[in-house]
C-alpha cells in the first residue's frame, strides 16, 4: 500500500498530512505527485472533483519553491472565488511546519488595494480568478516574470466561463515557468488545444475515463409531467428529511422563484445566482456551509467552483444541455471518498436526452416512483422518531421535571402521549399530503424526437401559416411555423460554447429553454431559432445591450 512518504516528500509535508489524518494518498495523488516533483515536466491531469487534486498539485509545489526567496515562484489560477479561498486554506494546512513560506489569494469582488498590499509583502505562492489577475498584472502591481510553476485548476470550467483569452495572456506573461500543470474533470477540445500550444509533451495522467461521473454518486431520475416540476421537487425534498444539497436551475428567474416559494413554505433555503452582490454571495454560502440553510438552488455559473463537504443530494430541476455541466453539477457530491445522489426530474420528452449523458457519463440511471403522500409522511414520521430517541438528556435537569410530567399525564396512556406528540409534529405533512396526487408518469409515451412536428390524420405534416408581428419598436417580423431565426453578433471568440450562451441569453430574456429551437453558433456570429411569440421579448432583451464592452446586436435574421 502506498503512502505520501514513499511519493517521495519532505519530510515537513508528510507531517502535516500526518496531522491531517491523511495516511493513503487518492490515485490522482499516487500518480501526480512524483511527476510533478521533478518540477520540469508538464502534466495534463484528469480526475473528477472530489479526488484530491488539490493535494496533488499543493504539496509538490510547496516542495519545490524557495522559502528565501520572497517573489512569487508558483501561480494557481482556478475560476471562481470560492475555489480560490478553497486552495489556500489547504495549502495553510499542508504549510503548518515549513516556516516562511507565504501564499496569498486575488480574487474580484475584495479590496484589490488590500491584495496589492499583501503581495508586496513577499508571498512565493499566488492563487488567482483570472480577472483579478488580469487587473492585477495591468497595473503592474503583481510581477510574473520569476513565476517557474504554472497550475490551471479546473481548467474546464474556466474555459466554459469564458476566460480562453485570459488564460492565454496569463500563459504568454509566464515566459520562465519551467513546467504547467492543467487539471480538469473533462477534456474538452479546447484544453487540448491549449495543451498543444503552450505545454511540451506534456504527461497525461487519467483517473477513471474522461468526462465520467463519480463511480462515488448513485445518479436517480424521476419522471413527470412539465407542469408537475415544482410540486416533484417539494416532494423530493420532504421525502428526504435530511437532505442537505444544491438544487441546480437553468436561469436565475428560476432559482430566485423556487428559493421564495420554499422560503414562504417554510424551509430553511436561499437562491445563489448572478444577480447576487458578492456580499450576499458570501452571506449565503456561509450560511450554506454552517448548515443554516438546508439547500441552495442555484445556477451552474453561480456555483461553479463550490466545493461543500458532506453534500448528500445534488437535484436537476432540469437537465443541462452538455454532459460536462451535467458532470460538474454531479461532482458537487459524493466528494472525498463519500457517497452521494444526483437526482433529476424529467418529463417524457427528455428521455433521449437523459439516454444521451447516461452513455457519456458511463453510469447506470436509476428511475425511481416520485413518492405518493403517504411514503412522505412515513417517512417524515420515522426520521421525528429517530431524532427523538437519540435526543441528548444527559445534559440539563431534566429529572426536576419528570414527577410534573407524570402527575400532569397520570390519566393518560402512552400510546395517546405518542399520538399528541405526532399531531404537534405532523399536523402540517398530513393535512398537505391528505389528498396528494400521483405526480409519476404511469403510460409509457410514444416515441418521438423533440424537434418533430406532430403529424395530422393523413401521415402528413402540417404546415404552418406564416405569420407577422412587431415589437415595441414597430419593426415587424415574419415567422414561417412556430420559430423565428434571429441573429446575434456574439460567437465562440467571446468565449460562448453553446451551454453558456444558452444560458447568456435565457438569463437576459428572463425566457424558458422551451421557446428555442435550433443554435448555430460560429466565431463571430450566431443564430438562434425563438418561438415566434417570444422572439421580440428576447430581442428587446439583448439588443443594444453590451458584453464585455462590446455592443449586442441582434435582430431577424435575413438571407441565411
Amino acid at each position: 500500500m502506498m503512502t505520501f512518504e514513499g511519493l517521495g516528500l519532505d519530510a515537513r509535508l508528510i507531517q502535516a498530512t500526518d496531522a491531517l489524518g491523511y495516511k493513503v494518498p487518492t490515485p490522482i495523488q499516487e500518480q501526480a505527485i512524483p511527476v510533478l516533483l521533478s518540477g520540469t515536466k508538464d502534466l495534463v491531469g484528469l480526475a473528477q472533483t472530489g479526488t484530491g487534486k488539490t493535494a496533488a498539485f499543493s504539496l509538490p509545489l510547496l516542495q519545490l519553491i524557495k522559502a528565501e526567496n520572497r517573489f512569487p515562484q508558483a501561480l494557481i489560477v482556478c475560476p471562481t472565488r470560492e475555489l480560490c479561498m478553497q486552495i489556500v486554506s489547504e495549502i495553510e494546512l499542508f504549510k503548518k511546519f515549513m516556516p516562511g513560506l507565504h501564499v496569498v489569494a486575488v480574487y474580484g469582488g475584495a479590496s484589490i488595494g488590500m491584495q496589492i498590499r499583501d503581495l508586496k509583502r513577499g508571498v512565493q505562492i499566488v492563487v488567482a480568478t483570472p480577472g483579478r489577475l488580469i487587473d492585477l498584472i495591468e497595473r503592474k502591481a503583481i510581477n510574473l516574470e520569476q513565476i517557474s510553476y504554472v497550475v490551471l485548476d479546473e481548467a474546464d470550467e474556466m474555459l466554459n466561463m469564458g476566460f480562453q483569452d485570459d488564460i492565454e495572456f496569463i500563459l504568454q506573461n509566464t515566459p520562465k515557468r519551467e513546467s504547467t500543470w492543467l487539471f480538469s474533470a473533462t477534456m474538452p477540445p479546447e484544453i487540448r488545444r491549449v495543451s498543444r500550444k503552450y505545454m511540451k509533451d506534456p504527461m497525461e495522467i487519467t483517473v477513471g475515463k474522461v468526462n465520467t461521473a463519480n463511480r462515488n454518486i448513485d445518479h436517480q431520475f424521476y419522471m413527470t409531467a412539465a407542469h408537475h416540476r415544482y410540486e416533484t421537487l417539494k416532494r423530493i425534498i420532504d421525502f428526504h428529511p435530511g437532505i442537505y444539497g444544491i438544487v441546480f436551475t437553468r436561469t436565475k428567474v428560476d432559482a430566485q422563484s423556487i428559493a421564495e416559494k420554499l422560503t414562504r413554505e417554510g424551509y430553511d433555503i436561499d437562491a445563489l445566482h448572478g444577480d447576487l452582490t458578492q456580499q450576499q454571495r458570501d452571506k449565503v454560502m456561509g450560511e450554506f456551509r454552517e448548515k443554516t440553510l438546508q439547500l441552495l438552488i442555484a445556477t451552474d455559473v453561480a456555483a461553479r467552483g463550490i466545493d461543500v463537504v458532506g453534500i448528500t443530494h445534488v437535484i436537476n430541476y432540469e437537465l443541462p444541455d452538455d454532459v460536462e455541466i451535467y458532470t460538474h453539477r454531479s461532482g458537487r457530491t459524493g466528494r472525498a471518498g463519500l457517497t452521494g445522489i444526483c437526482l433529476s426530474i424529467i418529463h417524457s420528452r427528455e428521455t433521449g436526452k437523459l439516454k444521451q449523458i447516461e452513455r457519456m457519463v458511463q453510469a447506470p440511471f436509476h428511475r425511481l416512483e416520485i413518492p405518493g403522500g403517504k411514503d412522505v409522511c412515513r417517512k417524515q414520521f420515522f426520521h421525528f422518531m429517530e431524532k427523538l430517541l437519540q435526543a441528548d438528556i444527559s445534559h440539563g435537569d431534566y429529572a426536576t421535571y419528570v414527577p410534573m410530567l407524570k402527575e400532569k399525564f397520570a390519566e393518560v396512556d402512552k400510546e395517546e402521549v405518542l399520538k399528541r406528540v405526532a399531531a404537534l409534529e405532523f399536523d402540517r405533512f398530513l393535512k398537505y399530503y391528505e389528498n396528494a396526487e400521483d405526480l409519476n408518469i404511469r403510460e409509457r409515451p410514444r416515441e418521438f424526437r423533440a424537434d418533430t412536428p406532430p403529424r395530422g390524420r393523413d401521415g402528413r405534416e402540417p404546415v404552418p401559416a406564416a405569420r407577422s408581428f412587431r415589437d415595441t419598436r414597430g419593426r415587424e417580423f415574419n415567422g414561417k411555423g412556430d420559430y423565428l431565426k434571429l441573429f446575434v453578433n456574439l460567437g465562440t471568440k467571446d468565449g460562448f460554447y453553446k451551454a453558456s450562451f444558452l444560458q447568456f441569453i435565457l438569463d437576459m430574456s428572463d425566457l424558458k429553454k422551451e421557446v428555442l429551437g435550433r443554435i448555430d453558433m460560429k466565431e463571430m456570429n450566431s443564430w438562434i431559432e425563438v418561438d415566434r411569440k417570444s422572439a421580440g421579448q428576447m430581442i428587446r432583451s439583448l439588443d443594444g445591450k453590451n458584453y464585455k464592452g462590446r455592443r449586442i446586436r441582434m435582430n431577424e435574421a435575413t438571407g441565411r
